[in-house]
This record gives C-alpha cells, structure tokens and sequence, in this order.
C-alpha cells in the first residue's frame, strides 16, 4: 500500500498550499522519507515570475511553508505516537518564515523539497528546507518556525 500523503490525513484544511480540499490552491503532498519530509510539485505555467521560464517567488515561499508546516503536524503526531489527523487534532502555523532565493527555478520540470527539523518541543518546531530544481539545484532555502496552536483554533 502506498503511503498517504501528510496533507491528504489532516482533517478539513482549506489552505491555498497544502489544503487538498482547495480546487484552487496547489494541493502539495509531503511524506517521510528517513528523518527529512519530501515533496515533488509540478508548477503551472500561471505560477511563473516576471520572466515565463522561472518560478514566481511567492509559490516558492508558499511551497515551503506549507510542507515545513505539515512536516511539524505530522512530527507532533509522531512525537505522541499517534496516527496523523487523529482527534484531539493538532494544528500549527507558521511563525517565522525566512526564505533565501539562491537561483531562479526553472519551470520546465518538477521541484523538489527536502525538510527537516531542527528542534522540536511540545509548542514549537523549527525546521529548514530546500527546494530544488529538476537539476538537483538548490534553488531556495527556508528557515520555517512552526508553532501549535489549539485544536479550536480551526473551529
């Protein structure tokens, strides 16, 4: 059985990134590969910047806090060993976020992104992560705080 994306587990998320309920939004997946979140996402042409070959600078702030932040539910999941989207549900948001673009990406293929966390307590997770281009570029850097927040904070 292949594995369920992190987004496709989290219980009624709306969000333009990573909500797969959003028709309009890019509806990423992320999943576990070791101790790092992985993401591959295949950007349309009207998510391109100024110049039509590259990537708008705004999805790729987006594409990066949305997989950091769902890497940090579903670590906090992981942490309290128990399966992701279960109730009481757990719901961060972004805190921090800090992008460093490094090289324009290139909109003729798939991007990858690489998270991983570099501490995580019971409120707060920190996390750095790297898109790359189709050419294994590192094209952007992010340094993303995730904090928790209550469960009735989506009700």
């Amino acid at each position: 059985m292949p594995p369920i994306a992190f987004q496709d587990q989290i219980p009624d998320n709306n969000c333009f990134g990573c909500g797969p309920g959003n028709r309009e939004g890019l509806r990423i997946k992320s999943y576990w590969e070791g101790e790092e979140a992985v993401c591959t996402y295949r950007a349309e042409h009207h998510h391109s910047a100024g110049p039509p070959q590259f990537l708008n600078g705004g999805i790729i702030a987006t594409l990066i806090d949305c997989h950091s932040v769902c890497t940090a539910i579903a670590n906090a999941y992981r942490l309290e060993n128990r399966p992701i989207g279960s109730a009481p549900h757990i719901w961060c948001v972004t805190a921090k976020l800090n992008v460093t673009y490094l090289h324009p990406t290139p909109l003729d293929g798939p991007v990858l992104l690489r998270a991983r966390i570099t501490a995580a307590g019971p409120k707060k997770t920190l996390l750095l992560c790297s898109l790359f281009s189709k050419s294994d570029e590192e094209c952007a850097r992010g340094e993303v705080v995730a904090v928790k927040v209550p469960s009735t904070w989506r009700y």
